[in-house]
């Protein structure tokens, strides 16, 4: 890659963002989070998808902006007012919203491709993603249960997890896509440790240096010694002990019914979360707000951040929203907290370098 395209102490970091499941809303968040100077103001962002999709998607935010198809990182104007588009040309006639399609899913997919193959080779500085639809790329014949498992999967990563951040509460997940009869099978010492670590480098990343982390329970009031099962005793208390011995801050295991309360009132900087909803639950409370009367979600602040990848990726904490596409109604909120949480994070690595 040319010297001028990566990133030093005289540039602003460049952000790959996917376009996602295009009949969703990722299109149109884009466009609108795209319109405001202030991302500009703070890094270099490059969509990765298809430019016809992004100018059709401009109308329906009602933006007036202009799209620029490049077909290079070096081709991009990088200049507020104008959305540059590494454009894959991938995208027929006929995709129409609100609708599964394997055209759909297999376009998503190859923009993820794109952008994980500009991150390694050191083209952009991080990745953000749009809503993909797990049905649609399954389709289109990536069978994968989500963007986590297919980075993961690209970068050849072994060990990686997701952490949500809502506000000042974070949380990491020990399980994600899998029942919850199988997540219990999975809460075994070596895997909550292995998260507990994950936790504690990503908090780095974000310039803690002791960063306080707290081990949510499994079981209700913790299991009770044992009464209502046995997993604290057996696997975490114990994965717990062997990340103190490490020298991490580690509190718990501390039952979730308080656990995420606290860290939000400012005892803990991360918890470690034992299955999906009892991490997903806490932090969509503390980022989103549902208004009844209009049938809208007036706040959408969540962001997802894969830990344990060689590359940086963040992304809204939100689905396709099929029953909002197409009608310019879509809240940007939550891809404007991962853009800015990927140029953190690119910063802060930079730094650290």
């Amino acid at each position: 890659m040319p010297e001028e395209e990566a990133m030093n102490k005289h540039s602003k970091p460049i952000i790959g963002i996917t376009m996602g499941d295009i009949a969703g809303i990722g299109p149109e968040i884009i466009a609108k989070a795209l319109s405001l100077k202030e991302i500009y103001d703070t890094c270099r962002p490059l969509v990765i998808g298809d430019a016809k999709v992004m100018g059709k998607a401009l109308a329906i935010a009602k933006v007036k902006l202009t799209v620029k198809s490049v077909h290079r990182v070096s081709e991009a104007a990088f200049s507020c007012g104008i959305i540059d588009v590494y454009d894959l040309e991938n995208v027929k006639e006929g995709i129409g919203f609100g609708r599964v399609s394997a055209a759909s899913g297999k376009a998503s997919a190859e923009y993820i491709e794109k952008a994980v193959s500009l991150a390694l080779g050191k083209e952009i500085d991080a990745i953000v993603t749009a809503p993909i639809n797990k049905e649609a790329i399954n389709k289109a014949g990536y069978d994968y249960p989500g963007h986590t498992e297919f980075l993961a999967h690209l970068t050849d990563s072994k060990s990686y997890t997701m952490l949500l951040t809502a506000g000042s509460l974070r949380v990491v997940h020990v399980t994600t896509h899998v029942s919850l009869r199988e997540a219990c099978d999975l809460i075994t010492k070596e895997r909550v440790l292995e998260k507990i670590k994950l936790a504690h480098q990503v908090m780095r990343m974000l310039g803690f240096e002791k960063p306080r982390i707290a081990v949510a329970s499994l079981n209700p009031h913790g299991g009770e010694g044992g009464l209502f099962g046995r997993e604290e005793i057996e696997e975490i208390a114990p994965a717990i002990k062997a990340a103190r011995e490490l020298g991490f801050d580690v509190t718990g295991p501390l039952p979730p019914d308080t656990v995420f309360v606290r860290a939000r009132g400012g005892a803990f900087d991360i918890v470690v979360a034992m299955y999906h909803d009892q991490g997903h639950i806490p932090i969509k409370l503390a980022g989103f707000e549902f208004n009844q009367e209009e049938n809208t979600w007036s706040t959408v602040g969540g962001v997802n951040t894969t830990i344990g990848l060689p590359i940086i990726r963040t992304s809204v904490d939100h689905g396709v929203a099929y029953g909002k596409a197409g009608k310019g109604t879509a809240n940007p909120g939550s891809i404007i907290e991962a853009m800015k949480m990927a140029v953190d994070l690119a910063k802060n690595r930079f730094r650290n370098l």
